[in-house]
Formats: structure tokens, sequence, C-alpha cells
């Protein structure tokens, strides 16, 4: 099973820029960077997630017939799911046989994921934050 320490050697080979908030999860990227990946170890997996939007009041089920859309079409690497008030992209690595390789498609897979959807989701962010 992979450690804490090699976890953190998977984010530093992966060249993001991250910080560790607790023990055992990190937030990649610049904390003025909107989409945040937050990779926790939580043996036996290692899980990240990021944050999309919050939850609109209006067009939640053409909004839920997109995202459904989407794991089953073009999410390689996690899906999207709900939070609380919240839209999350998330996935869960099994930390016994997890290589960078996968580590990394991971992140890059949710990383394309956020900025490829957004478009299709940005009529629903309008209505969240309205």
């Amino acid at each position: 099973m992979k450690s804490k320490e090699e976890i953190e050697s998977y984010l530093i080979q992966a060249g993001l820029p991250y910080e560790e908030v607790s023990d055992g999860m990190w937030v990649t990227g610049r904390a003025e960077d909107q989409e945040r990946i937050v990779v926790k170890y939580q043996p036996p997996v290692l899980v990240c997630r990021v944050h999309v939007m919050d939850l609109p009041t209006e067009a939640r089920e053409e909004l839920f017939q997109t995202l459904l859309a989407l794991n089953a079409s073009e999410m390689m690497h996690g899906a999207y799911g709900l939070e609380g008030g919240k839209i999350v992209i998330s996935d869960a690595l099994q930390l016994e046989n997890l290589d960078f390789n996968e580590f990394q498609a991971t992140i890059d897979d949710i990383t394309l994921a956020v900025a490829d959807h957004y478009t299709r989701l940005a009529k629903f962010r309008e209505a969240a934050a309205a």
C-alpha cells in the first residue's frame, strides 16, 4: 500500500503546485485558482475531488441529465456527483496497486473535465449564482 509520503512524491513528480491542509490531505493549484483538486489519503483509497459548482434551484432535471450523459460518455476517471449543495467530480484510487501513471491520469482527467465541460455547465452555473 502506498504511504502518504509516496502520494506527496506523486504530487511533486506531477509538477503540481499544492499545499498540505491537514495530515494526508492536499489541495492542488494556486490559491487564486477556482477549481482546486483535493487529494485525500484515506486508506485503503486515495480520494480526489473537485468542487465544480453549487447546485442550482432551477433546471435541475436538465442539469442532472447533462451530468449523467457526461459520466457515461466523457469521464474516464471519476464521476460527477452531489455533495450537500455542491456538484463535485470525485474519484477513488486503490492504494494497494496505485502507480504514478494512474495518479497522473486521474488528475489530468479531472482537470480536463472541468475545463472541457465548463461551457456546457455555464448556464447552470449562472442559475446557481442567481
